[in-house]
């Protein structure tokens, strides 16, 4: 069995929570490097963020055309 140890601080985590229905989460990834790290680490985290944006441009009237991907 392959046992992946996670180690965060608690202060830099708190920084990636987010709130979903009154429950606070942090959400991350790990991934398998490609090669290890100069301390000989083969995986590392991805902290997923919120990230803020403007509000969307209004909904346009009419009808939108449907594209098909070719393939080869």
């Amino acid at each position: 069995m392959e046992i992946v140890k996670v180690t965060l601080p608690i202060a830099e985590l708190l920084k990636y929570k987010h709130e979903f229905e009154g429950e606070e989460y942090v959400t991350f990834e790990v991934a398998k490097m490609q090669n290890p790290d100069r301390f000989g680490r083969e995986y590392t985290v991805y902290c997923t963020t919120k990230e803020e944006t403007e509000d969307p441009k209004p909904a346009t009237k009419g009808r939108k055309r449907k594209t098909e991907a070719a393939t080869a």
